[in-house]
């Protein structure tokens, strides 16, 4: 047992240095594409179908309106442009800044999570941590505040878990296989997920050990990047008292750990809660014809 201990953590230390050498190249949306939306159509939602876990279930059809959708994650460098312009100041670093209680910001590292006190969106990994070369990757320790602030600076807004599901679904690959958002037929990589054995080894297959820049995976039939895995996005749709839903999945969803990597998929969350897996995207309401 310690054997096979000791080879998958070697093999999740390799994956680590693989993770960096295709974070370093260039991959991901040219900057004319950074910001874009797309058209999603109304229709019917047949939510929750195909659910695997008891939360997502039962299955309701609910009609979903027209709306608009960013094509990717919001980014550090759209976060960066918002707080430059309004000054604001996101709730774990007001947490810090007002000595309360646990304040900080969770990270997954080595394995485990800790709620690091310097973590936020601009030290994303911790202190000493910067944006330099990551304006590309999505926003990250971002509470459900921080992200509807964000969104109506921008003209928009946080979708509704329906919203979210709705445009999740019509993107799929193959609408007969609601995992095919996260692996092609044969099982390759298509989304940012967890390859390998969660938490011990993570063979990184699909190039990233952590979140990827908006772009380096295959859009959708939308035209949507990352809706499935890179990290979990919030959506304005309460859960339980204190907890909105997130959807989607993230980097730390394995086959045999999370698995969420689904459009039904749906997960609570804290409210005033950050860390380095969750982000968001924004909508806004059809245009008027």
């Amino acid at each position: 047992m310690r054997v096979l201990l000791a080879a998958l953590l070697l093999t999740s230390a390799a994956a680590c240095g693989a993770k960096d050498k295709v974070a370093a190249g260039s991959c991901g949306l040219a900057a004319d594409d950074i910001g874009k939306f797309v058209d999603v159509p109304g229709g019917t939602l047949a939510k929750g179908k195909n659910a695997v876990y008891p939360e997502e279930g039962p299955e309701a059809e609910l009609h979903v309106d027209p709306f608009r959708i960013q094509i990717h994650e919001v980014t550090n460098g759209q976060f960066a442009a918002f707080v430059a312009a309004t000054g604001y100041v996101t709730d774990a670093e007001r947490g810090i800044a007002e000595g309360r209680p646990g304040a900080g910001s969770a990270l997954f590292d080595g394995g485990r999570w800790t709620l690091v006190p310097g973590a936020s969106w601009k030290a994303p990994a911790g202190p000493g941590s910067d944006l330099a070369g990551k304006e590309n990757l999505p926003v990250i320790h971002v509470s459900l505040a921080d992200a509807e602030a964000y969104a109506r600076w921008a003209g928009g807004r946080i979708p509704s878990e329906e919203e979210w599901e709705h445009a999740a679904r019509l993107g799929l690959p193959d609408p007969a296989r609601d995992t095919s958002g996260a692996f092609e037929d044969d099982g390759t990589p298509r989304a940012n997920t967890w390859q390998g054995i969660f938490p011990v080894a993570n063979t990184v297959d699909d190039g990233f050990a952590g979140p990827a820049p908006a772009g380096c995976f295959p859009a959708d039939r939308l035209g949507l990047y990352d809706m499935i895995g890179n990290v979990w996005e919030w959506t304005e749709t309460p859960f339980a008292p204190g907890n909105n839903t997130i959807k989607g999945g993230s980097y730390l969803c394995a086959d045999n750990f999370c698995r969420r990597y689904r459009p039904a998929a749906r997960h609570p969350q804290e409210v005033d809660f950050s860390s380095n897996h969750i982000g968001f995207r924004i909508v806004k309401d059809a245009e008027a014809e």
